[in-house]
């Protein structure tokens, strides 16, 4: 497997070539960056130092908030300087690397949100079994499981990559390296290996959507057996779940779940999921989380 070394780097083409757009834009990017770092380690932070998060639930709630945080970091910092560049370049091996980690962390956030979601399943409709079944060396196994799921998913995913040919042209109408442009740039017909891609990332996320609602209907029809205060509380994380669900499988399943083309709304919605939605997910979980805002509170007055 050998890579045709005429190109050694890409041109981005981002969202704008105006300049007063690129800085109000700069400005927009580096806050939702500042407040998405902000926000997701602070609830790591939260779970860690207090004692009574300390349910397997905050467990993978900190470890989502942790790829959210590390997810947004490979795509954020380098949209951000660029647009205040006035040629956006990235290097051939910066281009694969940037793929190889953010379909990581994507991945596992995908199969990480099948373990919160499976997690809820047991609270809900088992709760007198909870803690034996979901003990600290299940979560620990289901946490790695995520992990090597996601990264399964990326490395199939650069292989592909890697095998093509780039012998130009090498202009990315996009703010980051990703599958469908580099197939429209490869110097061969990727039709086939379009239709793996689909196969790998849209099918997978269209599957595991669908389950997943499935699912949290199933849990929510379980609640008709609980208490007014018991269904409400459930009710509650089980919504928050849901959202986050929607936030981000939603975006993917469109630019995914489709044969290899692009779009020029494709930009936006990328962002969606990369970048506004790590944001939002911490507002999510502590805004409709009792619990989190008590520790929150806690932690913030002892600092």
């Amino acid at each position: 497997m050998r890579q045709n070394k005429s190109i050694t780097e890409f041109v981005l083409l981002g969202f704008s070539q105006d300049p007063d757009v690129q800085k109000a834009l700069f400005v927009m990017f580096l806050l939702t960056y500042f407040m998405t770092m902000v926000g997701n380690l602070l609830i790591v932070v939260t779970i860690i130092a207090s004692p009574s998060l300390g349910s397997p639930m905050y467990f993978f709630l900190a470890c989502l908030s942790f790829i959210d945080a590390a997810y947004s970091t490979i795509i954020s910092p380098k949209l951000t300087v660029d647009l205040l560049c006035d040629k956006k370049t990235i290097s051939l091996p910066a281009c694969m690397g940037q793929l190889f980690i953010d379909h990581l962390f994507g991945g596992a956030e995908i199969f990480l949100l099948v373990v919160m979601a499976y997690d809820r399943y047991v609270a809900i409709c088992k709760p007198l079994h909870y803690l034996t079944i979901m003990n600290t060396q299940v979560c620990i196994l289901l946490l790695v499981l995520a992990v090597t799921g996601g990264f399964v998913h990326s490395v199939f995913q650069i292989v592909v990559v890697y095998s093509l040919p780039f012998c130009g042209p090498n202009v990315i109408d996009h703010f980051v390296c990703d599958m469908y442009p580099l197939l429209k740039l490869a110097c061969t017909d990727t039709y086939f290996i379009g239709l793996t891609v689909v196969f790998n990332g849209g099918a997978i996320c269209m599957i595991i959507f669908t389950l997943l609602l499935i699912s949290y209907g199933a849990i929510l029809n379980s609640l008709k057996t609980y208490s007014q205060e018991g269904r409400r509380k459930a009710l509650s994380t089980c919504s928050s779940h849901i959202t986050v669900v929607v936030l981000f499988f939603v975006p993917c399943i469109f630019i995914y779940v489709r044969p290899v083309s692009n779009f020029p709304i494709d930009k936006f919605i990328t962002v969606f999921y990369t970048v506004i939605t790590p944001m939002l997910n911490p507002l999510i979980y502590t805004l409709r989380n009792s619990e989190m805002r008590n520790a929150l509170e806690k932690l913030l007055c002892k600092s």
